[in-house]
């Protein structure tokens, strides 16, 4: 059975309303799903620390822990934020110390994994068991990267998916069709080159935009079960030859990026596309808020091909949810998830999606009210999908993630074959098994 369909089983006994006999001892001193805090006059402050320190998000997060302090005059939140690269490393520290935030921020899959197994996040199953008219109202599919074990360890506040954004008006002026196959998108690809666009817009300087191409490939060469097996740190071997084959599929794309993409970011090739410098982008959902607003020209989405002799489910999307976790040695964790009860309210989702531009996981929020008909589309994009692939830097170990991704900007340079790259990704996935022992 897959990690996805096995975490499934968790969002099915949170309909039941199963427990566990590991949560329950975790949250003895806890209320699960209770409204009650502090006994009365006690002041109580929580620390929050996430990763978005700039506006709209900053201006969001200000108001939110406002309004909460407001309805909850008890609780006072201290909130600390800084951007992606800083995050991981601070937070990374702070919760080693003896005083971690009580609330923080972490991508889903791998990267929350590892603070569950290093004993840092808090069991949320009972708390999602008690109050089902919350943990009801949140996407399914999105508590699956947020599960192990059939536990869950956190709340998703954003969706997100990875697509490609097409101008329609070049596919127009060229007559193309949209492909659905990866025979017939390179067949168009040489089209648009032919007529003097750039095909593809990419900039890989921060190589995680190439993290996302791997994965995508990953998932569509290797069937599901090889894939779940390699992506496990302590099973993963990496011998399948779609691997190398997902490599060369990549290598395939590089006659239709435009030249330099170890050296230009990613913020630079969105603008290229926006600017009508390039034909297509591969870009997150999330970047509609960024793209749609500064385009005068008709655009749309375009599904990664299926790709013929791929062993994978053409219907997955890579992507994954963000969220939140809570420190298993909070003094405060009834508090805490009251205040993530309070953030993903239906009424919070909808002024996050509003004001922020960003896609939540509550069942609703998007709407004609708080998004724009691209917006919509691309939020029925990722919850139609029949299963996620997660993003490969937050989903594997670090250590075979830095092979992958050094690996691949030297095929990019023409100093690495993919037969190479894939060869220091077993050697770092060997090292990674004998460590998880």
């Amino acid at each position: 059975m897959s990690r996805f369909a096995t975490s499934l089983l968790l969002v099915l006994s949170l309909a039941t309303g199963c427990s566990t006999a590991d949560s329950s001892k975790q949250q003895a001193s806890a209320n699960p799903g209770g409204n009650s805090v502090s006994p009365t006059g006690e002041q109580i402050t929580l620390r929050l620390f996430h990763r978005w320190p700039r506006d709209p998000d900053k201006t969001y997060f200000e108001q939110v822990v406002k309004d909460f302090e407001k309805e909850n005059p008890n609780i006072h939140i201290e909130t600390e934020a800084v951007l992606n690269d800083a995050y991981k490393e601070k937070i990374s520290v702070l919760l080693g110390t003896n005083n971690p935030p009580d609330i923080y921020f972490s991508w889903s899959g791998e990267y929350a994994y590892k603070f569950v197994r290093g004993g840092k996040a808090l069991d949320l199953t009972n708390y999602a068991q008690q109050d089902k008219a919350w943990s009801e109202q949140l996407m399914a599919s999105q508590l699956v990267p947020f599960s192990l074990d059939n536990k869950l360890y956190g709340v998703p506040l954003t969706i997100d998916g990875k697509t490609f954004f097409y101008n329609k008006e070049i596919f127009s002026k060229l007559n193309l069709q949209v492909p659905k196959t990866w025979s017939e998108f390179i067949a168009v690809l040489q089209a648009i080159k032919d007529n003097g666009y750039t095909p593809i817009t990419f900039g890989n300087k921060a190589p995680w935009a190439s993290s996302h191409y791997i994965g995508t490939l990953n998932q569509r060469m290797v069937d599901e079960g090889t894939r779940e097996k390699d992506y496990n740190r302590s099973t993963g071997t990496f011998e399948d030859p779609g691997y190398v084959e997902a490599l060369k599929k990549l290598q395939e794309l590089v006659p239709y990026f435009n030249k330099d993409v170890n050296g230009l970011d990613h913020e630079f090739a969105r603008q290229m596309f926006i600017d009508q410098k390039a034909a297509i982008l591969y870009a997150e959902t999330a970047e509609v808020r960024l793209v749609e607003p500064k385009t005068k020209f008709q655009w749309g989405f375009l599904d990664f091909p299926a790709i013929e002799g791929g062993k994978g489910n053409p219907n997955y999307l890579t992507g994954a949810p963000e969220g939140f976790m809570v420190s298993s040695t909070t003094k405060h964790p009834d508090e805490a998830v009251k205040f993530l009860k309070y953030l993903t309210s239906k009424a919070q989702a909808e002024k996050f999606v509003k004001d922020v531009g960003k896609y939540s996981a509550v069942q609703g929020a998007v709407n004609e009210n708080t998004a724009t008909p691209l917006g919509i589309e691309a939020v029925k994009r990722v919850t139609s999908a029949e299963g996620l692939a997660l993003w490969l830097d937050t989903d594997l170990d670090i250590k075979i993630v830095d092979a992958y991704l050094a690996g691949t900007q030297q095929m990019f340079n023409g100093e690495k074959t993919p037969e190479d790259v894939m060869q220091d990704v077993r050697k770092a996935a060997q090292l990674v098994r004998e460590q998880a022992k």
